[in-house]
């Protein structure tokens, strides 16, 4: 834990900001990665390729709620300038491209599927782009600025 006089980040060349972690969060991420990849092949080889569920709509709803939720923190850490819209706009970006990807890969085929597309094309997508970008420049800004007003 760092003490409260302490910087959040330490200045490595011009452009990067390295934040210290803990050695096993690097270990423990690797190891995850690695455990994965037999896991996806043994799914590969072993689900099929139709099953029929209950509460699938539910599964949905509570997705979109929580889209939602995102979605209003997101909204209401850029009003306020907090320091949790990085974080914020990065989870709703990246639910916004699952939410593409299910729509499309759980889509029955024909205008379902096209409909599904359409959306990923013109909303999901365009909308995760602008929480990327959110990311991306909130980012290059701590980056520049986060020793040099510490001085």
């Amino acid at each position: 834990m760092r003490e409260p006089e302490e910087p959040l980040a330490t200045e490595g060349d011009a452009h990067s900001v390295r934040i210290p972690l803990p050695r096993w969060v690097t270990v423990l991420l690797g190891l995850v990665a690695v455990g994965l990849v037999p896991w996806i092949l043994y799914l590969t080889f072993t689900l099929p390729s139709r099953h029929v569920t209950f509460h699938y709509d539910t599964a949905w709803i509570g997705f979109d709620l929580a889209l939602l939720a995102s979605f209003a923190a997101t909204a209401w850490a850029t009003f306020r300038g907090s320091q949790w819209l990085v974080p914020l706009a990065a989870v709703t970006g990246t639910m916004l491209c699952c939410d593409a990807w299910f729509d499309i890969v759980t889509s029955q085929s024909g205008g379902e599927m096209w409909e599904a597309i359409a959306e990923a094309a013109l909303a999901e997508l365009p909308l995760a782009a602008v929480c990327g970008f959110i990311v991306y420049d909130a980012e290059a800004f701590l980056g520049a600025t986060v020793n040099r007003f510490r001085r």
